[in-house]
C-alpha cells in the first residue's frame, strides 16, 4: 500500500518524461538519426513500454511540441493578449522572454531539426508550422493590429509586419544551433532581443516615445 502512490503517479508523468527524452534526443540527432531505443532508455522505460504510449516517431514528435513547446506559446499568448499596455511595453517585454525560452529550452535545435529534414518527413514541418509557428506569428499579429486600432503602430499588413519583428530573433536562433558550435561567433539573443525591440519601435511606433 505504501508504495502505490508513487507507482501510480510514475506512471501517470510517464508520457512527459518520454517527451523530455524525445526532445533531448530529437535535438542531438535529428529526426532520422533518433532511435526509439535511445529514447526509451532516456526516459528509464523499456522500447516496449514507450510503444504502450506513442506509437512511433511522429508520434512522439508531436507529443515534444505539445508537452514541451505550445505550453510555453499559450502561456505566452495568455499573458501578453491579456495585457492592456502599451505596444512599446509589450513588445519590451515579449522578445527577451522568447529569447529566454528558446535558450532554456532546446527549442531552436528542434527548429533546425525541422527545417533540415522537412523534405524527407514533411509532417514535421506541418505539426511545427500549425502548432508553434502561426500561432506565435499570430500573436504578434494581433498585438500589432490592436494597436493599430488605439492609433500606436503605423500602418501596414500585421503579419508582414510581424514576420519583420521575429526575422531577427529567428535568425539568431539557427546561428547559435549551426555555426556557434563549429567556431563561429557566439550570440547573446537577450541582447539581440533588447537592441531590435529598440530599432522595430522605432519604425512602428506612431510617435517615438519610450
Amino acid at each position: 500500500m505504501g508504495t502505490r502512490p508513487k507507482w501510480r503517479r510514475r506512471k501517470e508523468t510517464r508520457p512527459a518524461d518520454i517527451a523530455a527524452a524525445a526532445l533531448a534526443v530529437f535535438a542531438e540527432k535529428g529526426f532520422a538519426g533518433a532511435r526509439i531505443e535511445e529514447i526509451a532508455a532516456r526516459a528509464g522505460i523499456s522500447k516496449g513500454t514507450l510503444y504502450l504510449y506513442y506509437h512511433g516517431k511522429a508520434e512522439l514528435f508531436r507529443a515534444v511540441v505539445r508537452e514541451v513547446v505550445i505550453p510555453n506559446v499559450d502561456a505566452m499568448r495568455a499573458a501578453f493578449l491579456a495585457a492592456d499596455l502599451p505596444f512599446a511595453i509589450v513588445l519590451r517585454q515579449l522578445l527577451p522572454r522568447f529569447a529566454e525560452i528558446v535558450t532554456r529550452v532546446p527549442v531552436g535545435a528542434v527548429a533546425k531539426m525541422v527545417i533540415g529534414e522537412s523534405r524527407n518527413f514533411p509532417e514535421l514541418a506541418k505539426v511545427w508550422h500549425d502548432e508553434v509557428i502561426d500561432k506565435a506569428v499570430g500573436l504578434i499579429a494581433t498585438l500589432i493590429e490592436r494597436a493599430q486600432a488605439k492609433g500606436e503602430v503605423r500602418p501596414g499588413d500585421p503579419r508582414v509586419h510581424a514576420f519583420s519583428i521575429m526575422g531577427p530573433m529567428l535568425i539568431g536562433v539557427l546561428w547559435r544551433e549551426t555555426f556557434t558550435p563549429v567556431g563561429g561567433a557566439a550570440l547573446d539573443l537577450s541582447a539581440i532581443a533588447r537592441q531590435h525591440v529598440e530599432t522595430v519601435l522605432d519604425g512602428l511606433l506612431v510617435e517615438n516615445k519610450p
